[in-house]
């Protein structure tokens, strides 16, 4: 094939001295031609601060992993999520044994193939020893003018090494010469090479969009360049763009677009730690020989799940929620989650209990600590999780326990700087019910909400109901979704009602002491305080459960006792 060079030459009027300053400076936000506003227009002087500066992580002769990319990297000059957005990179050391090796995240955001290369990698290149390693995965920023003034950012499409553009660079005051994507590629690998140090190349993560015809997420073309560079250069390549495609194919449209956020390329914390996750998946399982000395650095990749002893027509129940489902469970005088007695109510030759909860967890901290995930990774079609939260839920938000969510449905966040230092977004109490119920769905199960047990209070003697604010929250998450529900809440405050409640005196003292006798007597299913239940409490618990289960003639109900 005849080989061709293309040269165009570009002028432009000489600019102010504030854009002769490299990144220093830059003017605000701009929408690029994918109609993306970049959030990350930071300073290289600013960013030199916050990034790592490179090698700095070493540990000893131990080797350092360096990630090469932009904002779907790492968002935001600090990275640390304050608008709500995650780079993958953030998360990538967890899948990395750090006695072995260190990751370095030096992507910044708004950075393209070029600008990478011309402003930050030559730090990076100086900072290489033999026997380190370098993901380069970045692209999302290559399109756009060669030689604007607010950027200066764009490639030339594709492969081609024989293809540029020369012309004025109107940000940087100078003649600059504008090459392919996979020549900028090549360069990278051969001056990683250079160090004695070893390349990888990683398509790019996907974006929030789905093909119209197949229903499938959109696959970059950066992704066929990046795999053509590697083979051609005998260099591992690492399919992120589709292997992550791939997860956000298997997720509902609700899930797939809460795993961005602010637009269709930057990523929630649910997209950078999936993204995380199949990049180190793709080296994980990748057959090539070179990543071998890698991958003895890599820590577990097993996603933690319940060991269960699955037997064919033997269905799974998994309970999830707080300390009124699991608790001490021990002594006999002591504190009891109702999960813990469903074996009084279940025919445990028929069906499997696993009790899943956590004390002193909500909806946002069950899921943000990753037990949610355990369950998740457990699943199989055919299995139940029942979801029942909310005595946590309502309570400070930004304080040591960062539990509380916002009250309602809607699907709604905030991004809250938590007493701890650490930005995280929050949703609603009931957008953390409809994740786990349609988490559930995704994976062929069943899930069945439950509402909070009652209180033992009793204003105008009779017990509490909360039915204006959780009753009236877990309502509207039905009438969304459709998910069973046990009123598990309102069962037990009708037996207890039946048994402990009485009209009040006139007089408020008598009243008073009226009401103090009603909480002694029902004390008895109560342990400690008004919320937590003995082991009598508990056991009426699993009671209601399993008649709401019978109310609702629902699958589970089969399970049960006769």
């Amino acid at each position: 094939m005849k080989r061709l060079l293309t040269v165009l030459t570009l002028t432009g009027m000489a600019l102010s001295p504030v854009l002769a300053q490299d990144f220093d400076n830059l003017p605000d936000p701009i929408e690029d031609v994918n109609k993306v506003v970049d959030n990350t227009p930071d300073s290289i002087a600013l960013a030199l601060t916050s990034r790592p500066a490179p090698g700095s992580t070493r540990k000893g002769q131990n080797p350092v992993l360096y990630l090469i990319g932009n904002s779907t990297m790492r968002n935001g000059t600090k990275g640390n999520g304050s608008n709500g957005q995650w780079g993958w990179g953030y998360y990538a050391n967890k899948y990395f044994d750090e006695s072995k090796i260190t990751v370095e995240n030096q992507a910044l955001g708004g950075m393209s193939t070029r600008t990478f290369y011309t402003d930050l990698w030559p730090a990076v290149r100086q900072a290489l020893k033999p026997g380190d390693w370098v993901i380069v995965s970045i692209g999302h920023n290559d399109n756009g003018e060669f030689f604007d003034q607010k950027r200066a950012r764009a490639v030339i499409p594709g492969v081609n090494p024989d293809t540029c553009y020369v012309g004025f660079n109107q940000r940087t005051q100078r003649q600059d010469t504008v090459y392919s994507y996979g020549t900028y590629l090549r360069k990278y690998i051969s001056e990683v090479r250079a160090k004695g140090a070893n390349p990888i190349l990683m398509s790019l993560t996907p974006r929030d969009a789905r093909d119209e015809k197949t229903g499938k997420i959109i696959r970059k073309p950066q992704t066929e360049w990046a795999a053509y560079v590697a083979a051609v250069e005998g260099v591992p390549f690492v399919d992120l763009n589709e292997l992550s495609g791939q997860s956000l194919d298997s997720y509902s449209l609700w899930k797939q677009h809460y795993h961005f956020l602010g637009d269709k390329i930057h990523t929630s914390k649910f997209g950078a730690e999936m993204n995380a996750y199949n990049a180190a998946k793709g080296i994980w399982e990748s057959h090539n020989p070179l990543l071998k000395p890698l991958k003895e650095k890599m820590a577990n990749m097993e996603c933690p799940t319940y060991q269960v002893d699955r037997k064919s027509g033997k269905p799974v129940v998994f309970f999830t929620g707080d300390s009124t489902v699991k608790n001490a469970d021990k002594e006999e005088d002591g504190m009891w989650g109702w999960a813990s007695q469903a074996a009084t109510v279940f025919d445990t030759t028929r069906v499997t209990l696993v009790n899943a909860a956590r004390a002193g967890r909500s909806t946002r901290s069950f899921i943000r600590e990753g037990l949610w995930d355990k369950v998740y990774n457990s699943l199989q079609p055919g299995d139940y999780v029942t979801i029942q939260f909310g005595h946590n839920d309502i309570c400070p938000i930004t304080d040591q326990k960062a539990r509380g969510v916002i009250p309602g449905t809607q699907d709604t966040l905030h991004v809250y700087h938590l007493d701890n230092g650490i930005y995280e977004a929050v949703y609603s109490f009931g957008w953390y019910l409809k994740k786990m119920i349609d988490d559930v769905r995704e994976k062929g199960a069943t899930p069945i909400l439950v509402s909070l047990t009652p209180r033992n209070e009793w204003p105008g003697g009779k017990i509490e109901r909360r039915d204006g604010s959780y009753g009236k929250w877990y309502r509207e998450v039905i009438d969304e979704t459709g998910v069973e529900f046990v009123d598990m809440h309102n069962i037990s405050a009708d037996f207890l009602d039946r048994k402990f409640a009485s009209k009040l005196p006139a007089d408020k003292e008598k009243a008073k002491a009226k009401v103090g006798d009603i909480k002694e007597k029902a004390g008895k299913y109560f342990k400690k305080d008004h919320t937590h239940a003995s082991k009598m409490g508990a056991q009426m618990n699993a009671q209601s459960f399993a008649k709401g289960l019978r109310q609702n003639g629902s699958p589970l109900a089969k399970y049960l006792k006769k």
